[in-house]
């Protein structure tokens, strides 16, 4: 079957599913389990009225728990256990954890991920605010964040073979056909392995994902600018306010609550770092991070144990973060 029929089939069978749920669950609410008829037809009415509000809350409810609530709770399980030769499981309380803990690569790819989190969201964030910035002052403004906002429709893994090609190396002598090494050798430099380079190589790695998002934190931090109420930029500017000074004094401190939004929304994206990192060196060279981690413990080790361990860590760096989001994104809506 063509994929284009396939797609047109799932979304008349899931909205077609919707709406004969929500009708057959309410004809069933009122003619048969409350009926609004008879002595008791008002209490009738009122439960009706209490239990309806369930019924289309009740898809959501089982999604979410069959997708979120149970693979957390799996997870956790399987961390706390370990899987024997012939089937079956064991408890092993918190030896995972501690064999975890213990494992050097553990160590590098937690390192590996708070440097990432110091990095990537600080330069994403200030290049999306320099760019919303300055994109709002140009005539052909749209057009420059339609170029930097590019990135985004390109998935992960696609960045990463981009990326792959801009640090690729060939030996000295050969023809260099990476980017980097080409604008090096014209230079008069030699070609340098940049993704096998110690620590430096994270950075390199983090370039990427800076790309990809500076994007995203430009669209919204550019709506944010543009949310600034004229009357205090001329105020400022009557005043005598150089553009820093209403740059840096005036807008940055109204749209301080989307900049913290923006940054932490891709701090959770940093904390679940893995396709850059698998694909262009595969934690390699000590780019390890959280994720690779996991995959390679997980699917490769065949150790459940110590790959849902570290899942369980890559979820309570998350949470705090999540939940300060939507605490700052409800505060700003209020």
């Amino acid at each position: 079957m063509h994929p284009a029929l396939q797609g047109v089939i799932t979304i008349i069978v899931g909205v077609g599913g919707c709406v004969a749920y929500f009708y057959f669950s309410n004809l069933f609410l009122d003619k048969v389990l409350y009926p609004a008829r008879g002595p008791n037809a008002g209490r009738n009415i009122n439960r009706a009225n209490l239990i309806r509000p369930w019924l289309f809350l009740a898809p959501a409810v089982l999604a979410l728990g069959l997708y979120l609530a149970y693979p957390v709770v799996e997870t956790l399980r399987l961390s706390l256990t370990n899987r024997l030769p012939g089937g079956g499981y064991e408890w092993a309380g918190l030896e995972n954890y501690s064999q975890m803990v213990a494992d050097p690569k553990f160590g590098e790819a937690l390192f590996n991920n708070m440097l990432w989190l110091f990095v990537v969201p600080a330069l994403s964030t200030a290049f999306g605010l320099l760019a919303a910035q300055l994109t709002d002052r140009i005539k052909w403004g749209a057009v420059a964040k339609s170029i930097i906002f590019m990135p985004m429709a390109i998935s992960f893994v696609g960045a990463a073979v981009i990326w792959k090609l801009v640090y690729d190396y060939r030996a000295a002598g050969e023809e260099q056909i990476g980017v980097l090494n080409a604008i090096v050798v014209s230079l008069g430099g030699e070609p340098t392995a940049w993704l096998t380079v110690p620590f430096w190589n994270n950075f390199f790695l983090m370039a990427v994902l800076i790309w990809i998002q500076t994007g995203f934190a430009m669209v919204i931090l550019s709506a944010a600018l543009r949310g600034i109420p004229e009357e205090t930029v001329e105020a400022a500017i009557v005043d005598g306010a150089n553009p820093f000074q209403i740059f840096f004094k005036i807008k940055v401190p109204q749209i301080m609550g989307t900049i913290v939004v923006v940054w932490t929304t891709i701090t959770i994206v940093v904390l679940k770092i893995f396709d850059i990192v698998f694909a262009m060196t595969n934690g390699q060279w000590e780019t390890q991070v959280l994720a690779n981690y996991m995959y390679d413990k997980l699917f490769r080790a065949n150790d459940w144990g110590v790959g849902s361990a570290s899942a369980m860590v890559i979820m309570l760096l998350v949470t705090p973060i999540l939940v300060w989001n939507v605490y700052n994104a409800r505060k700003e809506m209020r």
